[in-house]
């Protein structure tokens, strides 16, 4: 029965008793209770009485258990007892017969060693016997059995027979190599073509070098190599020979000598390399007489001379590396070379110095290689830059060389370039600069056919120095400002006149420039990629492949810019000019727009379409921001310049003021560009409505002007309040009591007037190219030198010109967004 908590008895009982009426069978249910309460004791006593009886029943069965282990025991320990006493039996029956098994054993290593010993005997007298007749070819297989028998008795060696059979071995195989080398020396002497079977007892004494020790094959090659070189050494070391113009012939000669003793060196074994291993010590002879030649000139080598060498070199173990293996290898390192420049040919190296190697040629032509492939070792050796190599220190003239006819060729296409571009022209860029990376481009490729090391850095330099004066040829074709005491009488000085024609050369330098631009930091890319590796971190020198010539570039690109807004600037301040000499105080009707506004429209309608044509939309969006932030100030500005203005004349000159906004705010659409001009369009308005709030102050009555001012040029100073009262007519007795009144509002504002910019910031870098916000302008009482010191927190470590000068004044300004003042001296 479970257990029920005292809450489910209660539900219990008034489950079984709902009403009174149910209390009758209180009695019944008591009695069933107890009754099964009886039962329960009943079956628990049953329980406990079997529980009793089970416990003895176990005792009982752990007893016998017992018993029964204790009988095993014994059992076990009497297996063990007799199997002792069978050991003890077989070991005495087995006795007598071990003693015999061993006896056998001994007797029978004895006899063997006893016949291995008269086998040993017998081989050495037999070798003796035929080192004396110099049968090579038996002596080799006696030597190799010999050896086989020597190594049975290494347990012997302090046995006085053993250590004489070894003694006499040993110089059996000394007499056999003095033989041989002695044979070895006829070869090469004539001899073998007198006794025919020479060769033959060569090629059997390599058989024996073979079975003798791995040193004596060493020896041998070494000596006959040098016996080979003795005769080159002689030849080439000679006042006549020993001249850096007969390299070539050097080279002739050892392939002369492979192909002429091909037959003859048959004799030695493939897995000798005797051709492989001459040709390595050929290499490094060559290039010790190279270099000593190379160090006791007098003078400067000749280019052509050193480059016709270094080349015939190149093509040697070009050779070399193709006939002992690494063909492949070196056919995927051209590629890259190739890839440069695919219409170049390395050849051009010799047509490029023809006139100065004509006195240098040598009489002997190049001997064909006729030899056939050797096997080369496992562990290729690497000719290429083992003679080659030697000429690196000397290069440094085909660097000045190549320096000087780069050089004189961007001279050339500068004042052949017309300054134009040609007709169907996609790229509005000058042809001079891709003439100048393809000379460039040239000189790349070949340089990397001669070497890959220090001379082609050196030669990256020089690189670096055309294409920065290239910048500077580009710099210089920039229109001047005009200078001197007539520009100054003139009012012209500082000035850039341009004409349309001065305007497209800007934009096509400027294209130009961003075009050098990016072809510079490919060619670093394209010379790290073809340079040996320990020079690839200088060429990678920054954050950019080239920053150095980048940023020369940069610069150009700047310079132009600011010309041609320079250019614009001197147009619009001629028709400012034309303004303040408009009589405005004797008008007597408003009409149609005045004719220095008809000027300014005719400025930007000649000139905008073809910038938007030839400028890219960050150079034109930067070109917009930099009018934007110096023609509508000059405008303000120039309304101050002016005498009396009549209210007839300041009507007029509102009606032209709108004018000349509708003009501006028409530019993007004259360029075609109109896709970032929302924030142009914006400062443009913003400044303009500044005029046209003068003029309606200037408009206003006499005893309402102040409190005009106030309302719509808040930022207006006491200075040009009263400038505003003198171009309204007023004496100076009138305007007192005016400027007091003024004075008392305290309206007076720390900010100067605009009077156009003095600074202006570069252009943006043709990689990074990020868009410029037009300036905006918002009264503060921040003064000019907080926003420079902040600027110059923001913009340390950057230059101090430039670009990153002028991201970093804008963070500084951002706060106050008043960019004009970032521009104003």
């Amino acid at each position: 029965m479970e257990v029920m908590d005292k809450q489910s008895a209660l539900d219990y009982i008034n489950q079984m008793f709902p009403t009174e009426a149910s209390l009758s069978g209180v009695e019944p249910l008591v009695q069933k209770v107890q009754s099964e309460i009886r039962h329960v004791d009943a079956e628990i006593l049953a329980a406990v009485r079997q529980q009793s009886n089970s416990g003895s029943k176990a005792r009982e069965d752990l007893a016998a258990a017992t018993h029964a282990v204790e009988e095993l025991m014994y059992k076990i320990r009497e297996i063990k007892t007799k199997a002792e006493q069978s050991e003890t039996m077989v070991q005495e029956i087995c006795r007598d017969i071990k003693k015999l098994d061993f006896a056998k054993k001994h007797i029978t290593t004895t006899i063997t060693a006893l016949h291995r010993l008269t086998m040993l005997v017998s081989a050495v007298e037999q070798l003796q016997v035929m080192a004396s007749k110099r049968q090579y070819k038996e002596a080799a297989a006696q030597v190799e059995a010999v050896n086989q028998l020597c190594s049975h008795f290494e347990a012997y060696r302090d046995i006085p027979k053993i250590t004489e059979l070894r003694e006499k071995f040993k110089s059996i195989k000394q007499i056999l190599k003095s033989y041989v080398f002695s044979d070895f020396s006829s070869l090469g002497t004539g001899k073998e073509t007198e006794e025919s079977n020479l060769l033959q007892q060569l090629s059997d004494a390599c058989l024996v070098v073979d079975a003798l020790e791995p040193s004596v094959r060493e020896e041998l090659v070494k000596n006959f190599c040098s016996r080979e070189l003795t005769s080159y050494q002689q030849i080439f070391e000679g006042a006549e020979l020993a001249k850096l113009d007969k390299a070539e012939r050097r080279y002739s000669w050892i392939k002369r000598r492979l192909r002429t003793n091909e037959e003859i060196w048959k004799i030695f074994p493939a897995s000798w390399h005797v051709a492989y291993l001459l040709c390595i010590q050929f290499c490094k002879l060559t290039r010790k007489q190279l270099v000593d030649i190379l160090d006791n000139l007098k003078e400067k080598p000749d280019v052509g001379t050193l480059l016709l060498a270094l080349q015939r070199t190149l093509e040697f173990e070009e050779e070399l590396a193709e006939k002992f293996g690494g063909g492949v290898q070196n056919r995927e390192k051209k590629t890259d070379t190739e890839e440069a420049d695919r219409g170049d040919n390395v050849s051009d190296i010799r047509k490029k110095y023809e006139k100065k190697l004509a006195r240098h040629q040598g009489s002997g032509e190049e001997e064909p290689d006729g030899c056939k492939d050797l096997s080369a070792p496992a562990a290729g050796f690497n000719f290429r830059g083992i003679i080659s190599s030697c000429f690196e220190p000397y290069l440094i003239v085909y660097v000045e060389l190549e320096e000087k006819t780069l050089m004189e060729n961007l001279e050339k296409l500068v004042q052949e370039e017309t300054w134009e571009i040609e007709e169907g022209s996609q790229t509005n860029i000058l042809s001079s600069s891709m003439q100048v990376f393809l000379i460039i481009r040239r000189s790349l490729k070949r340089c990397s056919a001669l070497t890959k090391n220090q001379t082609l850095f050196n030669l990256f330099k020089v690189f670096q120095r055309i294409l920065k004066a290239y910048a500077t040829k580009l710099f210089a074709r920039l229109p001047k400002g005009g200078t001197g005491i007539v520009a100054a009488a003139t009012g012209m000085d500082g000035q850039i006149k341009t004409s349309d024609k001065d305007e497209r050369v800007i934009c096509y330098i400027v294209n130009t420039a961003e075009y050098c631009h990016k072809t510079s930091g490919e060619l670093a890319e394209n010379v790290s990629k073809l340079i040996d590796p320990q020079f690839v971190d200088k060429v990678d020198m920054s954050e950019v492949q080239d920053p150095l010539v980048q940023d020369e570039f940069s610069a150009v690109i700047t310079k132009a810019l600011i010309t041609l807004v320079h250019g614009i600037e001197t147009k619009f301040d001629a028709e400012m000019l034309a303004m303040t000499r408009v009589p405005w105080s004797t008008l007597e009707s408003v009409g149609d727009q005045s004719e220095y506004v008809n000027g300014i429209n005719t400025i930007f309608s000649s000139s905008i379409p073809a910038l938007g044509t030839l400028l890219s939309s960050i150079y034109f969006q930067f070109f917009l921001d930099k009018l934007a932030s110096s023609l509508p100030p000059r405008f303000y500005s120039n309304i101050f310049r002016c005498k009396q203005i009549s209210e007839t004349g300041a009507q007029q000159m509102l009606l032209d003021t709108q004018a000349v906004k509708t003009i501006l705010l028409d530019i993007p659409s004259l360029g075609r560009q109109t896709s970032g001009a929302s924030s142009y369009s914006k400062f443009v308005s913003r400044e303009m409505s500044k005029a046209e709030a003068l003029l309606k102050v200037i408009l206003s009555p006499i005893d309402s002007v102040a409190d005009t001012y106030c309302a719509l040029l808040p930022e207006g100073t006491p200075t040009e309040f009263q400038r505003i009262l003198e171009l309204k007519g007023l004496k100076r007795t009138d305007q007192q009591s005016i400027l007091d009144d003024f004075s008392r509002r305290g309206s007076g504002i720390t900010q100067p007037a605009i009077a156009g910019p003095s600074a202006v910031p570069s252009a943006p870098p043709p990689s990074a190219a990020p868009a410029i916000t037009s300036p905006v302008v918002v009264g503060s009482l921040i003064s000019r030198e907080d926003v420079l010191a902040r600027a110059a927190a923001l913009g340390r470590g950057a230059a101090t010109t430039g670009f990153k000068r002028f991201l970093a004044l804008t963070e500084a300004a951002k706060d106050r967004k008043d960019f004009r003042k970032l521009f104003t001296g």
